[in-house]
């Protein structure tokens, strides 16, 4: 049974362009498979904090060695690292702050990047421990920072995240870009509107070929 593990950043709620994107995609996937699971994560919600030094003592601790304190601060990350492992597609929906992704969703990554659980060593060197998974990225953002714009070098959401994803092992990425939503604070343009051709991106994505 195929399970898909939606993940959801903003923290403007409704209002939140790329909420309406993964819920819009995690519609058509559940059409697409009508007998898959679907793991919802709400970062907002999720009592992430910054990881400190006790934190890294527990994870560097070898498991059977870590007191139940240590277990106790480990224990997000190794629920946040379940539901990657039990999920084989991600829908990720990224805002972008100051150019980079949302604080709550570096926290997030921060949990789940963690030597032996999603990146390990052998003879060969560093090997991602995720693979085999596919992740779609719901990238909102107020500016324009495409490919050939004049704020293309701004943009460190789409790097950032297809490096990271890839150092643990997920390398099928997809990127759908909402750009420009900045229009929508200024009447620009109406919320419909601006939706309308990334609604039907989506949709699209779902069609035979």
């Amino acid at each position: 049974m195929p399970t898909l593990l939606q993940i959801d950043a903003s923290p403007v709620g409704s209002a939140s362009i790329s909420r309406h994107l993964t819920a819009e995609f995690t519609k058509h996937w559940k059409e697409a498979n009508p007998k898959g699971e679907v793991i919802t994560r709400d970062l907002t919600t999720s009592g992430l904090t910054a990881i400190d030094g006790d934190w890294i003592v527990a994870m560097s601790t070898p498991p059977a060695d870590r007191t139940i304190d240590q277990q106790g601060r480990l224990a997000l990350s190794d629920k946040l690292i379940a539901e990657l492992r039990m999920a084989d597609e991600y829908v990720i929906g990224a805002p972008m702050h100051n150019f980079t992704i949302a604080a709550n969703l570096r926290l997030w990554i921060d949990q789940v990047v963690r030597v032996g659980e999603t990146f390990a060593y052998n003879e060969n060197g560093r090997v991602g421990t995720l693979t085999g998974k596919k992740a779609t990225f719901m990238v909102a953002s107020g500016g324009v920072y495409g490919p050939g714009t004049a704020a293309e070098s701004f943009n460190f959401v789409e790097p950032y995240l297809r490096t990271v994803f890839g150092f643990i092992g997920v390398t099928d990425t997809n990127f759908h870009v909402a750009g420009g939503a900045a229009q929508l604070r200024t009447g620009a343009v109406d919320r419909e509107t601006f939706l309308r051709p990334h609604v039907e991106a989506v949709h699209a994505a779902f069609q035979p070929a």
